[in-house]
Protein backbone atom coordinates (compact mmCIF):
# COMPACT_ATOMS: atom_id res chain seq x y z
CA UNK A 1 0.00 0.00 0.00
CA UNK A 2 1.82 3.53 -0.58
CA UNK A 3 1.97 6.52 1.34
CA UNK A 4 -0.80 8.10 -0.34
CA UNK A 5 -3.21 5.13 0.45
CA UNK A 6 -2.17 4.97 3.90
CA UNK A 7 -2.75 8.47 4.75
CA UNK A 8 -5.89 8.96 3.32
CA UNK A 9 -8.35 10.23 5.45
CA UNK A 10 -5.46 10.27 8.17
CA UNK A 11 -5.69 13.26 11.11
CA UNK A 12 -3.15 15.10 12.03
CA UNK A 13 -2.02 17.95 14.29
CA UNK A 14 1.11 19.93 13.72
CA UNK A 15 3.04 22.05 16.46
CA UNK A 16 5.36 24.41 15.53
CA UNK A 17 8.51 26.52 17.83
CA UNK A 18 11.03 28.52 16.49
CA UNK A 19 12.29 30.87 14.04
CA UNK A 20 10.41 31.81 10.43
CA UNK A 21 12.18 29.15 8.71
CA UNK A 22 10.26 26.08 11.26
CA UNK A 23 7.16 28.00 10.22
CA UNK A 24 8.26 27.81 6.60
CA UNK A 25 9.08 24.07 7.20
CA UNK A 26 5.75 23.40 8.65
CA UNK A 27 3.73 24.94 6.17
CA UNK A 28 5.33 22.44 3.57
CA UNK A 29 4.49 19.30 5.68
CA UNK A 30 1.01 20.28 6.01
CA UNK A 31 0.85 20.94 2.46
CA UNK A 32 2.29 17.48 1.82
CA UNK A 33 0.45 15.61 4.64
CA UNK A 34 -2.86 17.26 2.59
CA UNK A 35 -1.71 16.50 -0.66
CA UNK A 36 -1.92 12.52 0.40
CA UNK A 37 -5.24 13.08 1.73
CA UNK A 38 -4.60 13.85 5.34
CA UNK A 39 -6.87 15.76 7.09
CA UNK A 40 -6.02 18.58 9.62
CA UNK A 41 -7.47 18.73 13.43
CA UNK A 42 -7.63 21.71 15.86
CA UNK A 43 -5.84 19.27 19.18
CA UNK A 44 -3.55 16.88 19.63
CA UNK A 45 -6.69 14.92 21.60
CA UNK A 46 -8.17 14.26 18.03
CA UNK A 47 -5.31 12.74 16.01
CA UNK A 48 -3.96 9.94 14.86
CA UNK A 49 -0.60 12.01 13.77
CA UNK A 50 1.42 14.65 15.80
CA UNK A 51 3.99 16.09 14.67
CA UNK A 52 6.38 18.49 16.33
CA UNK A 53 8.22 21.23 14.34
CA UNK A 54 11.41 21.75 16.43
CA UNK A 55 14.18 24.64 17.60
CA UNK A 56 16.80 23.93 19.17
CA UNK A 57 18.37 27.96 19.45
CA UNK A 58 17.23 27.95 23.67
CA UNK A 59 16.75 25.68 26.26
CA UNK A 60 13.41 26.52 26.50
CA UNK A 61 12.36 25.11 23.35
CA UNK A 62 14.15 21.97 24.42
CA UNK A 63 12.24 22.09 27.36
CA UNK A 64 8.58 22.76 25.86
CA UNK A 65 9.00 20.31 23.32
CA UNK A 66 10.01 17.37 25.81
CA UNK A 67 7.05 18.62 28.52
CA UNK A 68 4.37 18.14 25.30
CA UNK A 69 5.71 14.93 24.02
CA UNK A 70 5.33 13.54 27.61
CA UNK A 71 2.12 14.72 27.98
CA UNK A 72 0.73 12.93 25.28
CA UNK A 73 1.72 9.81 26.31
CA UNK A 74 -1.46 9.47 28.87
CA UNK A 75 -4.01 11.17 25.95
CA UNK A 76 -6.82 9.02 25.08
CA UNK A 77 -6.58 7.76 21.49
CA UNK A 78 -8.35 8.90 18.77
CA UNK A 79 -8.91 6.20 17.68
CA UNK A 80 -8.00 2.26 17.13
CA UNK A 81 -4.78 2.29 16.63
CA UNK A 82 -2.30 3.91 18.89
CA UNK A 83 -1.66 7.96 18.23
CA UNK A 84 1.91 8.80 16.02
CA UNK A 85 4.26 10.69 17.33
CA UNK A 86 6.80 12.65 14.85
CA UNK A 87 9.68 15.31 15.90
CA UNK A 88 11.17 16.88 13.00
CA UNK A 89 13.50 20.02 12.58
CA UNK A 90 16.49 21.00 14.21
CA UNK A 91 15.80 19.03 17.22
CA UNK A 92 15.44 15.97 15.32
CA UNK A 93 18.71 16.61 13.27
CA UNK A 94 20.54 17.65 16.12
CA UNK A 95 19.07 13.99 18.59
CA UNK A 96 18.36 11.71 16.29
CA UNK A 97 17.81 8.51 18.01
CA UNK A 98 18.43 9.99 21.47
CA UNK A 99 15.25 11.23 21.20
CA UNK A 100 13.68 7.81 21.02
CA UNK A 101 15.85 6.36 23.81
CA UNK A 102 14.63 9.64 26.30
CA UNK A 103 10.77 9.25 25.47
CA UNK A 104 10.29 5.97 23.88
CA UNK A 105 6.92 6.72 22.73
CA UNK A 106 8.12 8.93 19.74
CA UNK A 107 7.69 7.10 16.91
CA UNK A 108 9.85 8.89 14.26
CA UNK A 109 12.37 11.15 14.13
CA UNK A 110 13.58 13.45 11.32
CA UNK A 111 15.72 16.16 10.62
CA UNK A 112 15.97 19.17 8.81
CA UNK A 113 17.11 17.81 5.25
CA UNK A 114 14.42 15.08 5.12
CA UNK A 115 11.15 16.64 5.34
CA UNK A 116 9.66 15.01 1.96
CA UNK A 117 10.53 11.62 3.68
CA UNK A 118 8.22 11.67 6.50
CA UNK A 119 4.68 10.42 4.55
CA UNK A 120 6.85 7.15 3.96
CA UNK A 121 8.19 7.26 8.14
CA UNK A 122 4.75 6.75 8.45
CA UNK A 123 3.55 4.12 6.27
CA UNK A 124 6.36 2.09 7.78
CA UNK A 125 4.92 3.04 11.35
CA UNK A 126 1.50 2.13 10.08
CA UNK A 127 3.32 -1.41 8.77
CA UNK A 128 4.09 -2.45 11.74
CA UNK A 129 7.82 -1.80 11.17
CA UNK A 130 8.83 -0.37 14.81
CA UNK A 131 10.70 3.33 15.72
CA UNK A 132 11.35 5.22 12.33
CA UNK A 133 14.89 7.24 12.11
CA UNK A 134 15.99 9.23 9.01
CA UNK A 135 18.17 12.14 8.97
CA UNK A 136 20.68 13.42 6.09
CA UNK A 137 23.67 15.73 5.68
CA UNK A 138 21.93 17.54 3.01
CA UNK A 139 18.96 17.62 1.28
CA UNK A 140 17.88 14.93 -0.89
CA UNK A 141 14.63 17.02 -1.97
CA UNK A 142 14.37 20.49 -1.81
CA UNK A 143 11.06 21.65 0.76
CA UNK A 144 10.59 24.30 -1.77
CA UNK A 145 9.82 21.79 -4.11
CA UNK A 146 7.22 20.02 -1.47
CA UNK A 147 3.18 21.84 -1.68
CA UNK A 148 2.49 24.46 0.81
CA UNK A 149 -0.68 25.16 3.12
CA UNK A 150 0.03 28.60 4.23
CA UNK A 151 -1.64 29.96 7.44
CA UNK A 152 -2.38 33.57 6.02
CA UNK A 153 -3.41 33.80 1.61
CA UNK A 154 -2.06 37.07 1.41
CA UNK A 155 1.33 36.30 2.95
CA UNK A 156 3.86 34.38 2.00
CA UNK A 157 7.26 32.89 3.54
CA UNK A 158 9.98 32.99 0.27
CA UNK A 159 13.24 31.12 1.04
CA UNK A 160 15.82 31.99 -0.48
CA UNK A 161 18.77 30.45 1.14
CA UNK A 162 19.27 28.18 3.48
CA UNK A 163 22.29 26.98 6.00
CA UNK A 164 24.70 29.18 7.75
CA UNK A 165 28.32 29.98 7.22
CA UNK A 166 29.30 32.32 9.95
CA UNK A 167 29.65 30.21 13.15
CA UNK A 168 28.43 32.40 16.09
CA UNK A 169 30.29 30.92 18.78
CA UNK A 170 26.88 30.44 20.66
CA UNK A 171 24.58 29.40 18.03
CA UNK A 172 23.52 25.96 16.79
CA UNK A 173 22.36 26.45 13.76
CA UNK A 174 25.19 25.49 11.36
CA UNK A 175 25.23 22.49 13.20
CA UNK A 176 21.52 21.34 12.08
CA UNK A 177 20.96 23.21 9.34
CA UNK A 178 24.21 23.21 7.14
CA UNK A 179 26.07 25.42 5.06
CA UNK A 180 24.77 28.15 2.74
CA UNK A 181 22.93 26.60 -0.14
CA UNK A 182 21.34 29.36 -2.48
CA UNK A 183 18.07 28.92 -4.48
CA UNK A 184 19.10 29.74 -8.10
CA UNK A 185 17.62 33.20 -9.17
CA UNK A 186 15.21 31.89 -11.37
CA UNK A 187 13.85 29.42 -9.14
CA UNK A 188 12.94 32.27 -7.09
CA UNK A 189 11.29 34.32 -9.21
CA UNK A 190 9.16 31.96 -10.70
CA UNK A 191 8.06 31.10 -7.28
CA UNK A 192 6.92 34.67 -6.83
CA UNK A 193 4.63 34.41 -10.00
CA UNK A 194 3.29 31.65 -8.79
CA UNK A 195 2.16 33.53 -5.54
CA UNK A 196 1.31 36.64 -7.18
CA UNK A 197 -0.90 34.81 -9.39
CA UNK A 198 -2.65 33.14 -6.40
CA UNK A 199 -3.02 36.74 -5.17
CA UNK A 200 -0.25 37.45 -2.05
CA UNK A 201 0.04 40.59 -0.77
CA UNK A 202 3.18 40.02 1.10
CA UNK A 203 6.28 38.36 0.53
CA UNK A 204 8.60 37.77 3.28
CA UNK A 205 12.53 36.49 1.86
CA UNK A 206 13.79 33.97 4.29
CA UNK A 207 17.35 32.90 5.11
CA UNK A 208 19.51 32.49 8.39
CA UNK A 209 21.53 34.90 5.95
CA UNK A 210 20.19 36.97 3.76
CA UNK A 211 22.52 38.97 3.02
CA UNK A 212 24.51 36.31 1.54
CA UNK A 213 22.46 35.48 -0.93
CA UNK A 214 24.04 34.20 -4.43
CA UNK A 215 27.57 33.99 -3.17
CA UNK A 216 27.93 30.03 -3.15
CA UNK A 217 25.93 30.20 -6.70
CA UNK A 218 27.31 33.63 -8.40
CA UNK A 219 30.87 34.17 -6.50
CA UNK A 220 29.53 37.45 -4.67
CA UNK A 221 26.40 38.38 -3.13
CA UNK A 222 22.90 39.11 -5.33
CA UNK A 223 21.02 40.18 -2.20
CA UNK A 224 20.68 43.76 -3.75
CA UNK A 225 19.52 42.51 -6.99
CA UNK A 226 17.03 39.61 -5.60
CA UNK A 227 15.63 42.62 -3.78
CA UNK A 228 15.07 44.69 -6.74
CA UNK A 229 13.62 42.19 -8.93
CA UNK A 230 11.80 41.11 -6.80
CA UNK A 231 10.33 44.91 -5.99
CA UNK A 232 9.28 45.49 -9.67
CA UNK A 233 6.95 42.02 -10.06
CA UNK A 234 4.09 43.37 -8.78
CA UNK A 235 4.35 42.38 -5.32
CA UNK A 236 2.24 44.88 -2.96
CA UNK A 237 4.79 44.26 0.31
CA UNK A 238 8.26 42.78 0.81
CA UNK A 239 9.99 41.97 3.77
CA UNK A 240 12.86 39.85 4.64
CA UNK A 241 14.91 38.15 7.50
CA UNK A 242 17.49 37.69 9.09
CA UNK A 243 20.18 39.99 8.03
CA UNK A 244 24.05 39.70 9.59
CA UNK A 245 25.55 43.52 10.17
CA UNK A 246 28.91 41.95 8.87
CA UNK A 247 27.35 41.43 5.10
CA UNK A 248 25.00 44.13 5.04
CA UNK A 249 25.99 45.90 2.05
CA UNK A 250 26.15 49.08 0.39
CA UNK A 251 24.56 47.92 -2.79
CA UNK A 252 21.62 46.36 -0.35
CA UNK A 253 21.32 49.54 1.86
CA UNK A 254 20.60 51.34 -1.44
CA UNK A 255 18.22 48.51 -2.28
CA UNK A 256 16.24 48.69 0.48
CA UNK A 257 15.99 52.55 0.41
CA UNK A 258 15.27 52.46 -3.00
CA UNK A 259 12.65 49.64 -3.58
CA UNK A 260 9.12 50.76 -3.16
CA UNK A 261 7.65 47.42 -2.35
CA UNK A 262 10.31 47.03 0.65
CA UNK A 263 8.77 47.90 3.45
CA UNK A 264 11.03 50.52 5.79
CA UNK A 265 11.51 48.02 8.39
CA UNK A 266 14.84 45.88 9.23
CA UNK A 267 15.57 43.19 11.70
CA UNK A 268 19.49 43.65 12.40
CA UNK A 269 20.75 41.83 15.23
CA UNK A 270 23.32 43.61 17.22
CA UNK A 271 23.61 40.58 19.99
CA UNK A 272 25.21 43.08 22.03
CA UNK A 273 27.01 46.19 22.35
CA UNK A 274 30.20 45.54 23.64
CA UNK A 275 33.40 45.08 21.34
CA UNK A 276 35.33 42.44 23.57
CA UNK A 277 31.58 40.17 23.89
CA UNK A 278 30.95 40.60 20.40
CA UNK A 279 34.37 39.54 19.87
CA UNK A 280 34.12 36.55 21.75
CA UNK A 281 30.77 35.73 19.89
CA UNK A 282 32.95 35.44 16.45
CA UNK A 283 30.35 38.26 15.03
CA UNK A 284 33.21 39.30 13.00
CA UNK A 285 31.91 43.10 13.34
CA UNK A 286 32.77 46.18 15.94
CA UNK A 287 29.59 48.20 17.52
CA UNK A 288 31.26 51.00 15.63
CA UNK A 289 31.06 49.63 12.48
CA UNK A 290 27.23 48.35 12.99
CA UNK A 291 26.23 52.11 14.13
CA UNK A 292 27.55 53.06 11.02
CA UNK A 293 25.46 50.70 8.90
CA UNK A 294 22.51 52.38 11.09
CA UNK A 295 23.60 55.82 10.10
CA UNK A 296 24.21 54.79 5.99
CA UNK A 297 20.31 53.19 5.96
CA UNK A 298 18.57 56.18 7.73
CA UNK A 299 20.67 58.83 5.12
CA UNK A 300 19.65 56.32 2.66
CA UNK A 301 16.60 56.59 3.25
CA UNK A 302 15.88 60.35 4.14
CA UNK A 303 17.46 60.80 0.44
CA UNK A 304 14.71 58.15 -0.97
CA UNK A 305 12.17 59.46 1.84
CA UNK A 306 11.07 56.20 3.25
CA UNK A 307 9.82 55.17 6.44
CA UNK A 308 9.23 59.03 7.14
CA UNK A 309 12.94 59.43 7.03
CA UNK A 310 13.21 56.96 9.59
CA UNK A 311 12.67 53.21 9.23
CA UNK A 312 11.95 51.03 11.46
CA UNK A 313 14.86 48.95 13.23
CA UNK A 314 14.51 45.55 15.30
CA UNK A 315 17.37 43.69 17.01
CA UNK A 316 18.66 40.58 19.03
CA UNK A 317 20.34 40.88 22.05
CA UNK A 318 21.76 38.30 24.68
CA UNK A 319 22.31 38.97 28.06
CA UNK A 320 25.16 36.78 30.23
CA UNK A 321 26.97 35.55 27.53
CA UNK A 322 29.87 33.89 29.23
CA UNK A 323 32.16 36.37 30.48
CA UNK A 324 30.00 39.31 30.34
CA UNK A 325 30.87 42.47 32.75
CA UNK A 326 28.57 44.97 33.88
CA UNK A 327 30.60 47.49 31.76
CA UNK A 328 29.54 45.02 29.06
CA UNK A 329 26.03 45.27 29.70
CA UNK A 330 26.40 49.00 30.20
CA UNK A 331 27.92 49.04 26.55
CA UNK A 332 25.00 47.56 25.03
CA UNK A 333 22.37 49.90 27.19
CA UNK A 334 24.18 52.86 25.69
CA UNK A 335 24.09 51.04 21.73
CA UNK A 336 20.09 50.65 22.40
CA UNK A 337 19.24 54.00 23.76
CA UNK A 338 21.61 55.62 20.86
CA UNK A 339 19.92 53.21 18.08
CA UNK A 340 16.38 53.62 19.40
CA UNK A 341 15.42 50.45 18.40
CA UNK A 342 11.18 49.96 18.16
CA UNK A 343 11.77 46.40 18.76
CA UNK A 344 14.43 44.14 20.58
CA UNK A 345 14.21 40.66 21.08
CA UNK A 346 16.04 40.06 24.17
CA UNK A 347 17.47 36.27 25.69
CA UNK A 348 19.15 35.30 28.16
CA UNK A 349 22.40 33.16 27.67
CA UNK A 350 21.08 29.49 27.05
CA UNK A 351 24.24 27.05 26.65
CA UNK A 352 24.04 24.79 23.17
CA UNK A 353 26.05 21.77 23.57
CA UNK A 354 28.62 21.55 20.58
CA UNK A 355 28.95 24.87 20.62
CA UNK A 356 32.39 27.11 21.63
CA UNK A 357 30.65 28.39 23.99
CA UNK A 358 29.50 25.98 25.60
CA UNK A 359 33.09 25.56 26.56
CA UNK A 360 33.39 28.54 28.72
CA UNK A 361 32.75 28.68 32.35
CA UNK A 362 31.28 31.60 33.51
CA UNK A 363 31.05 32.20 37.38
CA UNK A 364 28.09 35.27 37.10
CA UNK A 365 25.43 34.81 39.15
CA UNK A 366 22.45 33.76 37.64
CA UNK A 367 20.98 36.79 39.79
CA UNK A 368 22.81 39.58 38.37
CA UNK A 369 22.21 38.11 35.00
CA UNK A 370 18.79 38.12 35.55
CA UNK A 371 18.65 41.35 37.04
CA UNK A 372 21.08 43.03 33.92
CA UNK A 373 17.83 41.52 31.75
CA UNK A 374 15.43 43.25 33.79
CA UNK A 375 16.43 46.21 33.43
CA UNK A 376 17.11 45.70 29.52
CA UNK A 377 13.45 44.76 28.78
CA UNK A 378 12.76 48.03 30.95
CA UNK A 379 15.30 50.04 28.63
CA UNK A 380 13.86 48.29 25.43
CA UNK A 381 10.43 48.91 26.27
CA UNK A 382 10.91 52.76 26.50
CA UNK A 383 12.63 52.95 23.47
CA UNK A 384 9.80 51.28 21.74
CA UNK A 385 6.88 53.31 23.21
CA UNK A 386 9.34 56.31 21.80
CA UNK A 387 9.38 54.90 18.71
CA UNK A 388 6.08 54.94 18.45
CA UNK A 389 5.11 58.33 19.24
CA UNK A 390 6.29 59.72 16.43
CA UNK A 391 3.10 57.64 14.43
CA UNK A 392 0.50 60.08 16.37
CA UNK A 393 -1.24 62.09 13.91
CA UNK A 394 0.09 59.71 11.09
CA UNK A 395 -1.78 57.98 8.42
CA UNK A 396 -0.50 54.47 8.00
CA UNK A 397 -1.31 51.89 5.67
CA UNK A 398 -1.96 48.65 7.61
CA UNK A 399 -2.85 45.06 5.94
CA UNK A 400 -5.48 43.74 8.12
CA UNK A 401 -4.73 40.51 9.08
CA UNK A 402 -7.89 40.03 10.86
CA UNK A 403 -9.70 40.60 14.30
CA UNK A 404 -8.29 41.13 17.63
CA UNK A 405 -8.76 38.05 19.85
CA UNK A 406 -9.80 40.34 22.76
CA UNK A 407 -12.79 42.03 20.52
CA UNK A 408 -14.40 41.07 17.15
CA UNK A 409 -14.83 44.16 16.50
CA UNK A 410 -11.59 45.34 16.43
CA UNK A 411 -9.20 44.87 12.85
CA UNK A 412 -5.57 44.09 13.74
CA UNK A 413 -2.54 44.35 11.24
CA UNK A 414 0.50 45.57 10.21
CA UNK A 415 1.82 48.93 9.36
CA UNK A 416 4.94 48.98 6.88
CA UNK A 417 7.52 49.16 9.85
CA UNK A 418 5.84 46.06 11.35
CA UNK A 419 3.82 47.82 14.07
CA UNK A 420 0.86 46.56 15.20
CA UNK A 421 -2.40 48.63 14.74
CA UNK A 422 -5.75 48.17 15.84
CA UNK A 423 -8.91 49.83 14.30
CA UNK A 424 -12.75 49.67 14.84
CA UNK A 425 -14.14 47.40 11.95
CA UNK A 426 -16.32 49.20 9.89
CA UNK A 427 -20.53 48.27 10.89
CA UNK A 428 -22.48 46.12 8.42
CA UNK A 429 -19.27 44.68 6.85
CA UNK A 430 -17.30 41.29 7.32
CA UNK A 431 -14.43 41.58 8.81
CA UNK A 432 -13.36 38.39 7.29
CA UNK A 433 -13.24 40.06 3.85
CA UNK A 434 -11.36 42.67 4.63
CA UNK A 435 -8.41 39.99 5.98
CA UNK A 436 -5.28 40.62 2.80
CA UNK A 437 -6.91 44.19 2.11
CA UNK A 438 -4.63 47.18 3.15
CA UNK A 439 -6.47 49.85 4.42
CA UNK A 440 -5.59 53.01 5.96
CA UNK A 441 -5.60 54.09 9.35
CA UNK A 442 -5.14 57.40 11.25
CA UNK A 443 -3.04 56.72 14.95
CA UNK A 444 -4.66 58.34 17.23
CA UNK A 445 -2.93 56.57 20.35
CA UNK A 446 0.53 54.98 20.40
CA UNK A 447 1.39 52.45 23.14
CA UNK A 448 5.09 50.35 23.62
CA UNK A 449 3.74 47.73 21.45
CA UNK A 450 0.90 48.54 19.17
CA UNK A 451 -1.11 51.48 17.84
CA UNK A 452 -4.62 52.11 17.82
CA UNK A 453 -6.82 54.53 15.24
CA UNK A 454 -9.72 55.06 12.54
CA UNK A 455 -10.09 53.77 9.45
CA UNK A 456 -9.91 56.54 7.26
Amino acid sequence: MSASQRLNGLTYHLRTFGCQMSFHDSERIAGMLESLGALPVSGAEQAELVVFMTCCVREKADERLLGQVASLKNLPQPGLAPRIIAVGGCIGQRDGARLIEQLPHIDIVFGTHNLAALPDLVQAVLAGEGHQVELLACECQPATSLPSRRSQAWHAWLPIMTGCNNFCSYCIVPYVRGREKSRPFPDIMAELERLLAEGVVEVTLLGQNVNSYGRDLYGQPRFADLLVAVGQSGLARLRFTTSHPKDLSPQSIEAFAHTAAVMPHLHLPVQSGSNRVLAAMNRHYSVEHYLGLVHELRAACAMSGKGANTPALSTDIIVGFPGETEADFEATCQLVQEVGYSQAFTFIYSKRQGTPAAKVVDATPAVVIQDRFERLVTLVQQSAWQANQGELGQTVEVLVEGTSKRDANMLTGRSPKNQTVHAPAPAGVDSERLCGRILKVQVTEARTWYLRGELV
